[in-house]
Parts: structure tokens; sequence; C-alpha cells
């Protein structure tokens, strides 16, 4: 598939795309007659995982690590798995400080509500004494 086309189905840019291979994340693409890359659409994989990686927080340098070592083949599991786990704990340790804020935003948009609702209560209690439905306080 032309570049193009894999800028449109993984969703990055073309300019994107030949950035991560100068650097290393993307493997050089095979080149056709016309001298245009040629990539296998499995590289659409390759990118999902690279976008997980990103989305997560994945520093570049841990993500090139990864793509040298996925790059190297067999005998590099064990370090690609290690560099995997310890970018998890990070993940799960930004996930609990993410549930700790999501906690202060719940607390305090329930106190809002309840403001709302005291402030309801006092109109309503107020609008029946106007109308003489309510005794005096």
């Amino acid at each position: 598939m032309k570049i193009g086309d894999l800028a449109r189905r993984s969703g990055l840019t073309a300019h994107t795309i030949r950035y991560y291979e100068r650097i290393g994340l993307l493997p050089y693409a095979d080149r056709n007659q016309s001298r245009h890359r040629d990539y296998d659409a499995s590289i659409l994989t390759w990118i999902e995982f690279l976008g997980r990686l990103k989305t997560t927080g994945m520093p570049i340098r841990d993500m090139l690590r990864y793509a040298a070592l996925r790059e190297a083949g067999a005998g590099t599991e064990a370090e690609r798995r290690a560099l995997l786990e310890q970018h998890r704990e990070r993940v799960r340790a930004q996930v609990e400080d993410l549930n700790a804020c999501l906690l202060v935003l719940d607390t305090k948009i329930d106190g809002y509500v309840e403001t709302e609702q005291r402030k309801n209560d006092d109109d309503a209690l107020v609008q029946n004494r106007i109308r003489g439905r309510g005794k005096p306080a």
C-alpha cells in the first residue's frame, strides 16, 4: 500500500510516517518500481501498538528501544517484556492518580449538586409561603 493509503488507514500523516521511519520506529518500506514506498498491510498492527504506547505516555526513547529489540527478533523477548512491564507499572500509577483526581472532581460536583438542590428547595419553600401554603418559620 502507498504512503497515502497507510496514512488514511492508520490515522497518521504521511509526514509522521516518514518521520517514524527516519527515527527507527517503523521499518523502512520496500519501494515499488516507481521508487514509491510500498507498505505491507501488517504494518497497521505495529502502528496501532505504537499508538497505544504513545497514548499511555511511553517516552519515545523507550518506544525506540522496544522497536530496536523487536527488529532484532528472537532472543530479545525477555528485554521486551521487561520494558513493557516497567511501562505497565507507570501506567497503573498514572491510572491511580487519575482515579484520585476523578474522586476529587466527583466530590466537588456532588457539592454543587447539593447546593443547587438546597437552593431549589429553599426557593420552593419561599414560593409556598408567598402563596400562603407554608407556615412561617
